[in-house]
């Protein structure tokens, strides 16, 4: 075999199709494009259109519905969790949460918290802090002599420290607040009907 035999494959290569190069060629004048109209033109693709018959996708049903405002955690799995810390980006010894997660570069964004999946096997013994993990996840932390500590999400952590405890320290409560203006009066009252007599007289 020489170079000048090299070849491809017949039907590998196929010729570009030339239009608008006459009506002799079966291309020309309109270009295979037929006569005016939408379909004529470059860039106005009906997707969806059948003519005017019912689309395809109104023509099937719609079942379920889907939360606007669900919760959206970063999930985690347990062979990710081993990968970094056998590659040194966490630290077994410390408690590992969300901010040691982001830096190790396991997620970008908390979102609504982390969920811990089991996914893979885990070696090292290490103390978690999730929003939510698996029963599984929960098993082979637990076996491998660590702890998954459920936290509740921020916001509703946030909350939860607002309305607890009362008013805040250094504030008296409210009724204690308002008892002093509640006797102006009374003494108000109490002056205005000593004066009287002096006016009778």
């Amino acid at each position: 075999m020489r170079l000048n035999e090299i070849s491809d494959n017949p039907g590998a290569r196929r010729p570009r199709r030339r239009v608008g190069r006459g009506i002799g060629t079966g291309m020309g004048k309109t270009s295979t494009r037929g006569q005016k109209g939408a379909k004529a033109r470059s860039g106005t693709a009906m997707n969806g259109f059948e003519g005017g018959q019912m689309p395809l996708h109104m023509r099937l049903p719609k079942r379920g519905f889907n939360k606007p405002f669900r919760a959206r955690y970063a999930e985690v799995t347990l062979v990710r969790l081993q990968r970094a810390i056998d590659a040194g980006r966490l630290d077994a010894g410390a408690p590992v949460d969300a901010a040691a997660m982001v830096k190790a570069g396991l997620f970008k964004k908390v979102r609504d918290g982390v969920r811990l999946l089991a996914t893979g096997s885990l070696n090292t013994k290490v103390d978690l802090v999730v929003t939510g993990a698996t029963a599984a996840a929960v098993k082979v932390v637990e076996a491998a002599g660590g702890s998954v500590t459920i936290a509740a999400k921020g916001q509703a952590a946030g909350k939860a420290a607002g309305t607890e405890g009362g008013a805040p320290d250094g504030e008296a409560p409210a009724e204690e607040a308002a008892a002093p203006e509640a006797e102006t009066p009374s003494e108000d009252a109490g002056e205005a009907g000593e004066e009287s007599p002096a006016k009778e007289d």
